[in-house]
């Protein structure tokens, strides 16, 4: 992803994202596709957001936690579907639901931030391990949720699983430059195309 996209992302950013976090998280992401998320440095951050260090570690503990913060909302977002949805319906169903919570917790004024998040998490082994952390984590925690509900073990599993897939597809599509769909409609799609794999019963 050129430079010039990545400018364009966090101007786009800055209409929607006004408060110090927000132009710290900005000014890291302009860095880090500058200059490489391990050749940045948290008062280069600082400095271009026209903030301190000390501002910095107000909000976050490390440069890390500026591209992974807000994990545990994300995670809650799905787990909270899965709670509250009606009845004993089928698990693959509940995770439907989960994954049209998810959208919401994604509008599209996101996306430019998502973009450029992801662009940097793909040039970083360390960062990708991370990210795949997190979607481990979050399909163990549905599947929690799914057994809480009475559902067999392996069936929770595994729509927890394909659920997590599911995501991961949609909103790689979501963030691609030329796609214009909302998430819900990318995950939609992706959730349409697991159907499809499998045969008639």
């Amino acid at each position: 992803m050129s430079g010039a996209v990545i400018t364009g992302m966090i101007a786009d950013m800055a209409r929607w994202q006004g408060g110090a976090r927000e132009r710290l998280q900005a000014a890291a992401l302009k860095r880090f596709a500058e200059q490489g998320f391990d050749g940045t440095t948290v008062a280069e951050i600082a400095e271009t957001a026209g903030l301190t260090e000390r501002t910095f570690f107000r909000y976050f503990a490390d440069k890390r936690e500026v591209i992974f913060q807000g994990q545990q909302e994300f995670e809650r977002v799905f787990l909270a579907a899965i709670e509250e949805a009606d009845g004993a319906g089928a698990p693959m169903a509940i995770v439907a639901k989960s994954l049209d919570a998810a959208a919401l917790f994604f509008p599209d004024e996101r996306r430019a931030w998502s973009r450029a998040r992801q662009a940097v998490i793909d040039a970083d082994p360390s960062l990708r391990e991370r990210e795949l952390l997190k979607l481990s984590s979050l399909a163990a925690a549905m599947s929690t949720a799914l057994r809480a509900r009475g559902i067999d073990v392996t069936a929770a599993t595994l729509a927890a699983e394909s659920g997590v897939a599911v995501f991961r597809v949609a909103f790689a599509n979501w963030i691609a430059e030329v796609e214009h769909r909302s998430l819900a409609e990318c995950l939609r799609a992706a959730f349409a195309e697991l159907r499809a794999l499998l045969p008639p019963a």
